[in-house]
């Protein structure tokens, strides 16, 4: 029984015994094969006459001798650097694992001898001896099947392969994109540069004094007359855990020049200039539980839109949504899968330090806070494998946006407070109306702000209320594959718009005065919008020379919808715009392709503003 369990120890041994053997018959660096054939019977000799190694049925194998063939080979150019350490660490892995089940077989088999011969003993009668022989086919089998289960543990603990991830690890994927862009901005003539007022400048700032109205260098205003080049860059690094039982959780960062929910560029040169650092933000954090083999779905934080929209004529692509939302979905029949989706995001929290009211005793102004609730509900359909459709209505409620009149107030000062200040938004792009809303009282004449007539220092308020419906559609036609047409459509009424309110109450988005000033002109602005577009080629870009070509056309009214959640490239961003764009996409290699787009916008309403923007990307992912 010695020298079965002896003999399976010694087959358990690792490669390196018989890769010294192979190392005592291999020529010396600078040694030829016959000198080595010469020398070969006294170094038999002197084999002959050392002692003979004994191996040791506890203790594992040195690998010194594997290691020292291994780097002769490689100095001998037979072997590469990479490949000698990966058979370093196979040996290693190998051996180790081989020991432990040997033992663990030898262990369990004698722990079956001693129990088989208790069993016997309490069986037969004193005086009675009992030899109990395990089978060397039964032990071959015993230590197999204990050889897989100590690689199993050895593959999902990793101490077999040192240098890899624990299983904790493996559940964390990361991700990331880089984007380099150039951007030309170019400005036809005939634009209006002094009514060009850029109200997110003022209601992020301090107050603007309406009695310098007059002074087209008074108030900030959008640059729509002096054509500008640009060097952008983009990037996002990314990480998403799987937490088991559904849940994952995921974190993203991202560049940006400001804290724009529409912009994760960097333009290049800007904050301070002179090769400055650029600073990152939070773009994404959020935890999602899925059920129902994926057709629930639950997420709370700060995630991608969760609404189904297939161009950027309400929701710019990289608009991130912050709050709570439900998505559901289910196919009922083969090729026909309902969809919904539903949730709830704050838009504005008061801060607790908002302004105070100047009563006796002092109060703090009343808390505006500012939410988003929206339901969408739709269908994908596929006809067959080369057809698909998807169609789907929206309805959302933009709570509180609209601005509000403030309670008479005293204003003398640009720091001075009025009740209802934190009714203006808290970022816009352009072409929403607006109205001004601090009620100002005025002073006599000749003392503060001189009857009203100085001193108008103010913000300015959203006119209007925002409902809009949305209906949004996109036809995939696949019949020539890998090449694909693909029709995309969407519409936007702003269910909440009045006109009349618009007329009597909006500063911007109107037509000429009828008396040359005095009196203002009529309201041409609108509540609705559409867009339409085409593409051709793959539907997407991952592979060399992988492309498509794009071409379309947008008009969206003033009050269509919140203008700062709208694309922020056509026309430099916003709503009041209309006109065509084009561009296409081409694969330079395994996830990176570039990207040329050319866009063309117009006013719709109010002063003439025109814009063509270029933009020529670089791409990557990984």
């Amino acid at each position: 029984m010695f020298k079965k369990r002896a003999h399976a120890e010694w087959r358990a041994l690792p490669l390196a015994v018989s890769l010294s053997a192979l190392a005592c018959a291999t020529p010396a660096v600078g040694q030829t094969a016959d000198q080595a054939a010469d020398q070969a019977p006294a170094a038999a000799a002197k084999r002959t006459d050392a002692k003979k190694p004994k191996v040791s049925s506890t203790k594992p194998t040195s690998s010194n001798a594997t290691v020292n063939l291994v780097n002769l080979l490689v100095q001998q150019g037979v072997l590469k650097e990479d490949q000698a350490q990966a058979l370093i660490k196979q040996a290693e892995d190998e051996a180790y694992v081989s020991r432990q089940a040997a033992k663990d077989a030898t262990t369990k088999a004698d722990d079956a001898t001693r129990a088989a011969t208790a069993a016997a003993a309490a069986a037969q009668p004193p005086g009675t001896r009992h030899v109990t022989y395990v089978p060397e086919v039964v032990k071959k089998q015993l230590r197999e099947e204990i050889k897989q289960e100590v690689m199993a543990k050895a593959q999902k603990e990793n101490w077999a392969s040192p240098g890899t991830y624990p299983e904790w690890a493996q559940r964390i994927r990361f991700y990331g994109d880089a984007r380099v862009r150039y951007q030309g901005n170019y400005f036809p003539t005939g634009n209006d540069q002094a009514d060009a007022i850029n109200f997110n400048a003022i209601n992020t700032g301090s107050p603007y004094d309406l009695s310098n109205i007059t002074n087209p260098y008074g108030a900030p205003t959008y640059d729509a007359t002096q054509d500008r080049n640009q060097f952008r860059i983009r990037g996002r690094l990314g990480m998403e855990a799987d937490l088991l039982y559904g849940f994952t959780a995921g974190l993203r960062i991202a560049t940006g020049e400001n804290n724009s929910p529409v912009s994760t560029n960097q333009t290049l040169g800007t904050t301070g200039g002179n090769f400055s650092k650029y600073g990152v933000w939070l773009d994404r954090g959020y935890i999602n539980w899925q059920g129902w083999n994926g057709d629930l779905s639950l997420s709370a934080g700060r995630f991608d839109n969760p609404f189904w929209s297939p161009t950027d004529l309400v929701w710019y692509r990289e608009l991130g949504f912050d709050g709570f939302a439900v998505q559901a979905k289910h196919e009922v029949w083969e090729g026909f899968t309902p969809f919904a989706v539903g949730g709830a995001f704050p838009i504005y929290n008061t801060d607790f330090n908002a302004g105070i009211n100047l009563t006796n005793p002092p109060t703090k102004f009343a808390s505006h806070d500012k939410w988003l609730f929206g339901g969408q509900v739709g269908f994908n359909a596929r006809f067959s494998p080369e057809y698909a459709f998807r169609f789907g209505v929206a309805f959302y409620d933009f709570d509180n946006v609209q601005g509000q009149l403030s309670s008479p107030c005293i204003v003398e000062l640009s720091g001075d407070v009025c009740d209802t200040d934190l009714t203006r938004p808290s970022f816009a792009q352009k072409g929403n109306s607006y109205f001004a809303l601090r009620n100002i009282i005025p002073d006599p004449p000749g003392t503060g702000n001189n009857g009203g007539t100085s001193f108008k220092y103010q913000y300015f308020g959203l006119v209007s209320q925002y409902r809009p419906v949305v209906v949004s559609g996109q036809l995939d036609l696949g019949h020539f594959h890998p090449t694909h047409i693909v029709l995309d459509g969407e519409y936007v009424n702003n269910t909440a718009f009045s006109r009349s309110l618009m007329n009597a109450a909006a500063m911007n988005n109107r037509g000429p005065s009828p008396d040359g000033g005095n009196t203002p002109g009529p309201f041409n602005g609108g509540n609705q919008g559409w867009l339409g577009r085409v593409t051709v080629g793959d539907r997407e870009i991952k592979h060399l020379w992988d492309w498509n070509v794009h071409a379309g056309y947008k008009y969206l009214e003033s009050d269509a919808t919140i203008d700062a959640f709208a694309d922020s490239d056509f026309g430099l961003g916003g709503t009041n715009l209309k006109g065509y764009f084009v561009g296409g996409n081409v694969g330079l290699g395994e996830n990176v392709w570039a990207t040329l787009r050319w866009m063309s916008a117009n006013s719709i309403a109010g002063v003439p503003y025109a814009v063509d923007v270029l933009q020529v990307d670089l791409n990557a992912k990984f």
